[in-house]
């Protein structure tokens, strides 16, 4: 299974609520903090929702 790389890029200063809880859960905490995450539907919708926020790398195995 494929891998995702999270990099948050963005300040989550000004977000909503609830992208703040989002960028919380996918485990970012600081710009330019990285995550590795399996590459399932539910993480796709997380990066889906601060899309304005993170860049995504497809890392393949």
């Amino acid at each position: 299974m494929s891998k995702l790389k999270i990099t948050l890029v963005r300040s989550t200063i000004g977000a909503l609520k609830d992208q703040k809880a989002t960028v919380e859960a996918l485990g970012l905490k600081k710009i330019r903090s990285q995550v590795i995450r399996e590459d399932i539907p539910a993480v796709r919708g997380q990066v889906f929702k601060v899309k304005h926020l993170v860049s995504v790398e497809e890392i393949a195995d």
